[in-house]
């Protein structure tokens, strides 16, 4: 999602979000340690960024409240 689409989220909604997106990222790094590839390595990028987006508008909606 985009970070103005996720700004509308509530804090609880984003957490939940967030938590999801950490196990799908520890997921694809435990298949990418056992198989040594995976089908798609952009993957990885995409949800450290996305992980990384959650975070700063949890703590941007956290310092405002």
């Amino acid at each position: 999602m985009k970070a103005h689409e996720l700004r509308d989220l509530t804090l609880t909604e984003l957490e939940a979000r967030l938590n999801d997106e950490r196990s799908a990222l520890q997921n694809l790094r435990f298949t990418k340690s056992v198989t040594g590839q995976l089908e798609n390595p952009a993957r990885l990028r995409n949800h450290r960024r996305e992980v990384a987006r959650l975070v700063t508008i949890i703590k941007e909606k956290s310092s405002a409240e």
